[in-house]
């Protein structure tokens, strides 16, 4: 492959990828319009950062720390 074919199909894919990126839509979700007397009103939906990030965390640790004990034998 020649050097002009590789920057034509760079060209290609970086044309193709700035399509998709554009096409990627993020919807806001709509705001609640109830009448709730808290004054902070209803939280937004999704998935909270809570312990399951430590325990990630601390089985990384454990793996890494397992496999560098066993190079060292």
């Amino acid at each position: 492959m020649t050097i002009q074919n590789k920057r034509i199909l760079a060209s290609i894919l970086f044309v193709l990828i700035s399509f998709v990126c554009v096409a990627q839509v993020v919807e806001t979700p709509p705001t609640p319009t109830s009448t709730s007397s808290s004054s902070n009103g209803p939280g937004l939906p999704g998935f909270p950062i809570d312990g399951g990030v430590l325990v990630g965390a601390f089985v990384a640790l454990a793996y890494g720390a397992s496999k560098k004990l066993k190079n060292k034998k």
